[in-house]
């Protein structure tokens, strides 16, 4: 009885996965540890694409599966510990985690409502202070006005100078980008931005970090986190209270990221304006 009573209270529940979550499982071959944290333990596989184990704390993300509370996972796993999956059961070290029972979280807004609302979103954008920035002036402005104009060729070619600049595991460069992304996916119609964030993501991806590059094919998927929902359905209904509300828990975000990502959605739609006017 002793061993199997060990091995109950080293399972901790799953709560809710994503679609990438499940695929990720179904298809890795080789997975290990790419970082551990206290309330997170990021896992990469053979096609560096990353699965983000977190607690609530942390809560829902496009490629998050997020699980109890049990303590921190930096007193529980090393870089060494090995990583096996079985079916939907995933174990790390003594740990180990069930996705059959988890609640599946969308991570995709409804960006075909966002378009149709563009108009409106870019009135509301354009009543926002734009957050600071460490990118230079010519960069952002480049790079917004090339998203909102749909040039391919040259979103592409400043998406390179960007992809991997400044520091962190998310330099600034990629999330001004992937806020970039999130307005694109708004401006233009779907059966046009999807090539094009394709592309744009293909190119700036490999020349990042690997957890930015996963969030940037998290955009390329049309994912977002929570925060940016919420984001989105407060720039929809037009409430200023909420626009507010929602940027403050985006700009907490990391060290800068939340601030450089909103820079990108806000100077793109600031773009998109001047596109517009001719």
């Amino acid at each position: 009885m002793e061993p199997e009573l060990l091995k109950v209270m080293r399972s901790i529940r799953s709560l809710s996965v994503t679609p990438e979550v499940n695929d990720w499982l179904a298809n890795t071959r080789h997975p290990g540890i790419l970082h551990v944290f206290d309330q997170a333990c990021n896992l990469v596989n053979e096609e560096k694409r990353v699965l983000s184990i977190v607690t609530t704390e942390i809560g829902n993300g496009p490629f998050n599966l997020v699980v109890e509370n049990r303590g921190l996972f930096s007193e529980k796993i090393q870089f060494g510990s090995p990583v096996s999956i079985s079916g939907a059961r995933l174990s790390i070290g003594d740990l180990t985690f069930s996705t059959r029972d988890a609640k599946r979280w969308s991570p995709g807004p409804n960006w075909k409502k966002l378009h149709d609302s563009r108009s409106g979103i870019q009135s509301q954008c354009a009543a926002l202070t734009m957050p600071n920035s460490e990118l230079s002036d010519a960069l952002r402005r480049s790079l917004t006005f090339a998203f909102a104009s749909g040039d391919l060729s040259a979103s592409m070619a400043i998406a390179s100078k960007l992809a991997g600049l400044g520091y962190g595991l998310t330099p600034a460069g990629d999330d001004f980008i992937l806020g970039a992304l999130y307005a694109m996916l708004i401006i233009h119609p779907q059966e046009v931005v999807n090539q094009l964030v394709n592309e744009i993501v293909s190119t700036a991806a490999p020349l990042t970090t690997t957890l930015s590059a996963a969030w940037l094919r998290a955009a390329g998927r049309g994912e977002a986190g929570p925060a940016w929902h919420e984001f989105f359905s407060a720039l929809l209904h037009a409430n200023s209270v909420q626009i507010q509300f929602t940027m403050n828990k985006l700009l907490a975000t990391g060290a800068s990221s939340g601030a450089e990502a909103l820079a990108g959605f806000i100077g793109t739609f600031i773009s998109y304006a001047e596109v517009e006017a001719g």
